[in-house]
C-alpha cells in the first residue's frame, strides 16, 4: 500500500529551484535510502516530505495518518541538542506530545510507550541518566525511542550515523534494519551509498542525475555503478 506518493515535485528557496519534476513512491515496509551529492536537495527533500517547507511546485500525497502526523522523526544533531540537560526518560517522554494535544501531563499509555521503546532501543537501564552524558551511539537510540513515540509506523531519519565511529555505525544500521524487519517503514538520507544498497529495499537518488528504483535496479543502472565506484571526493 502506498504510504507517500511524489508527483512531479519541484524543491528549492526564495522561487529558486535545486531539484524539478521528482516522482516517487513509499509503500509500507519500504526502506529507502535518499543519497545524493552534497547541496543535492537531499535535507530539502525530508523538511517537504516532512511539511515544513511547501514546494515549489508538484505535490505530495500521503495516506491520511501520515497527514495526521503518524512520521516519527530523527534530525541531523547540533552541539545544542548534543549538551540537552534532561534525562533519557524525559527526552524519550517528549516523543508523546504530539499524542497529548491540550493534556498538560503525559498519560499513563504515554509512559508505557515510552518504556516499551526504551527496551526496543536497549536504552531502559540508561533512564535516569543525564541525555547530555551519554556517547553519541547511545544519544542516537535515545532519539530514535522519542521518535518511536511520536509514530511506529513511519520514520524519517537525517544522517542518523553522522559522527559516530564504524562499530558504532554498524550497531545503528543494524537497528534500523531490524524496526524495518518489524514492519516500520524507513526513509532515511544518507551520505553512505554502500551502506545504502547494504540495507535499503530502495534508493532515490538525486542531484545532476535523478534515479529512483529498487536497491537491484540501482546496482545494475549507470549512476550506480558510477556512485559505488568513484572514490570519495567524487562522491561529496
Amino acid at each position: 500500500m502506498a504510504l507517500i506518493t511524489v508527483q512531479d515535485l519541484s524543491l528549492g528557496y526564495d522561487g529558486q529551484s535545486i531539484l524539478e519534476h521528482l516522482n516517487f513512491t513509499v509503500n509500507e515496509g519500504d526502506y529507502l535510502c535518499i543519497v545524493g551529492e552534497n547541496g543535492s536537495g537531499k535535507s530539502t527533500l525530508m523538511k517537504t516530505l516532512l511539511r515544513l517547507q511547501e514546494p515549489i511546485g508538484g505535490r505530495v500525497l500521503m495516506e491520511k495518518e501520515l497527514r495526521d502526523g503518524e512520521i516519527g522523526y530523527l534530525p541531523q544533531q547540533t552541539l545544542v541538542q548534543r549538551d540537552f540537560p534532561a534525562s533519557v526518560r524525559e527526552v524519550v517522554l517528549s516523543g508523546c506530545q504530539g499524542r497529548r494535544g491540550f493534556l498538560p501531563f503525559y498519560s499513563k499509555a504515554d509512559r508505557a510507550l515510552a518504556e516499551e521503546n526504551m527496551k526496543r532501543m536497549d536504552i531502559a537501564d540508561l533512564e535516569n541518566r543525564c541525555y547530555r552524558e551519554l556517547s553519541g551511539g547511545q544519544q542516537q537510540r535515545v532519539l530514535l525511542a522519542r521518535a518511536l513515540c511520536a509514530a511506529q509506523k513511519v520514520l524519517l531519519l537525517d544522517e542518523p550515523v553522522s559522527g559516530l565511529d564504524p562499530k558504532v555505525t554498524a550497531e545503528m544500521y543494524e537497528l534500523i534494519a531490524s524496526l524495518n524487519r518489524s514492519g516500520v517503514t524507513i526513509i532515511m538520507v544518507s551520505h553512505d551509498i554502500a551502506a545504502a544498497v547494504r540495507y535499503a529495499s530502495h534508493i532515490l537518488h538525486i542531484g545532476g542525475r535523478v534515479f529512483f528504483g529498487t536497491k537491484e535496479e540501482y546496482l545494475r543502472s549507470d549512476i550506480g555503478k558510477y556512485f559505488l565506484a568513484a572514490p570519495e571526493e567524487v562522491k561529496e
